[in-house]
């Protein structure tokens, strides 16, 4: 029972992962390293070194999934970033 019990657990966590979206920040030649560190720290509530790594992802890769979640709770952060000037999109 216990297996089956589990088994059902994962299998609906896998399920909520198909209703989970994802803001990618694209990079830009505008915006300063601090800036989307701070903005990152502020808006998607990164910690400082999680923001670091994906300013520099941005710049060398050209794009980064900042925050993955339910798109209604991703629409309020990507506004945020809009407004602070960075480059972003929901998908």
């Amino acid at each position: 029972m216990a297996i089956k019990e589990k088994f059902e657990s994962e299998l609906k966590i896998h399920e909520n992962y198909d209703d989970l979206n994802k803001i990618i920040l694209f990079n830009d030649d505008v915006n300063t390293f601090d800036h989307v560190i701070e903005t990152l720290i502020s808006t998607c509530e990164h910690t400082y070194t999680q923001a670091e790594q994906c300013s520099i992802l941005v710049h060398y890769k050209g794009k980064c999934v900042v925050k993955t979640g339910l798109h209604k709770d991703l629409v309020p952060r990507w506004k945020k970033l809009l407004q602070a000037g960075l480059s972003a999109e929901i998908v």
